[in-house]
């Protein structure tokens, strides 16, 4: 059951792909950074480093060696900055047009279902053509599902992070189409505390460090980082996470005194009034973590939580928990690439709940 990921950036979806049982065709990024460290967490799959908007469905046959019949299915999450309320929300951003494309290509593809991944705002009424001129490529192949608004929270993530989803089946499934419940009421919540649950409160500066993990049985960080699907992983850090309790990304940022002193007297839940950063809740949720820009649009920083108990921003192993990435996956050795690598990603635990879902009712008998 060979999927693709389009605008895979760093691998959410795929990986959340994966754990469901799927098998990655493919995946395809414009960001250099991103799908090299793609390529290090997939190293079964094809890598290509371009364009959406330049390929078609012939070049994707061609370039991922598929057979008839894939692929099964397309997932990706197409650029959210023009359709972001963090952003000027600009409809005539050319960066919206990439929305179409996506379902241009699952036009050309004809897989048996595709999952497309954005922010709430693409939702308001000033996109309406945007969404139209993108469905209207399909209307006549496939069973759009309404949009499915998924909280992260609410399926085991840490984390309050929402996005909507856009679902489709082809319409030779149209039957099954009223057993597509998503069930977003989490059995068990996890918190913050869950997500940091035997991470080292030490931190390195040294962006080439690794760092030892206390592993506690029954934990979150077990349930996120035990199942290690075939083919998925770097075999080196794999290794040194089940052998030797070994992790990468517990690289800290280097605080002035002043700005300890005011970390110090933000108390959990309350935010630091001249870096904007909140302190996490031990036994709250962390809010969504915000990505930044790219060298193209400034190179910005964005905002990064305080931990909830040091007087420090959040570590990229610890945004990667609290995004539900497990402990052996990859990112940049930098801090910058890593924090925009796991902002712009999927939670993996939120694409593992759909595409579980979609495989059990089209392609379990």
């Amino acid at each position: 059951m060979k999927v693709i990921d389009l605008f895979a950036g760093v691998g959410g979806m795929s990986l959340g792909a994966a754990k469901a049982g799927f098998s990655l065709a493919g995946a395809v990024e414009l960001d250099p950074i991103a799908i090299k460290t793609h390529e290090i967490n997939f190293p079964k799959s094809v890598h290509l480093e371009c364009d959406v908007s330049g390929i078609t469905g012939e070049d994707l046959k061609r370039e991922l060696k598929l057979n008839l019949g894939d692929p099964v299915g397309i997932i990706g999450g197409p650029p959210c900055q023009g359709f972001s309320s963090m952003g000027r929300r600009d409809v005539d951003d050319p960066r919206n047009s990439l929305f179409i494309h996506y379902f241009r290509l699952v036009s050309e593809l004809q897989p048996d279902f595709f999952v497309a991944e954005n922010v709430l705002g693409i939702l308001d009424s000033k996109y309406d053509k945007i969404r139209e001129q993108a469905f209207l490529l399909l209307k006549n192949d496939y069973t759009i599902l309404q949009p499915v608004t998924i909280s992260a929270k609410d399926v085991g993530a840490p984390t309050t992070r929402t996005r909507v989803f856009f679902i489709g089946i082809r319409n030779n499934y149209k039957s099954l189409v009223s057993k597509f419940d998503f069930n977003l009421k989490s059995e068990k919540p996890f918190f913050v505390k869950d997500a940091l649950l035997g991470l080292s409160k030490e931190v390195s500066f040294n962006e080439g460090h690794w760092s030892y993990t206390e592993k506690v049985q029954n934990s979150y960080s077990e349930l996120i980082s035990s199942h290690i699907p075939e083919g998925i992983g770097d075999t080196d850090s794999i290794e040194r996470f089940l052998i030797n309790s070994e992790i990468s990304g517990m690289t800290g940022t280097k605080h002035t005194k002043e700005v300890i002193k005011r970390f110090e007297r933000v108390k959990e839940g309350q935010t630091d009034k001249v870096s904007k950063a909140p302190r996490l809740r031990q036994n709250g949720f962390c809010p969504t973590l915000r990505a930044g820009t790219a060298k193209d649009k400034g190179s910005y920083q964005a905002v990064r939580p305080i931990h909830p108990t040091e007087n420090r921003v959040i570590t990229p192993r610890e945004a990667a928990r609290l995004q539900g990435f497990p402990d052996w996956f990859q990112f940049h050795k930098t801090k910058w690439h890593s924090f925009r690598q796991i902002g712009n990603s999927v939670s993996p635990i939120v694409s593992e709940h759909i595409l579980n879902r979609i495989r059990e009712v089209l392609f379990t008998v």
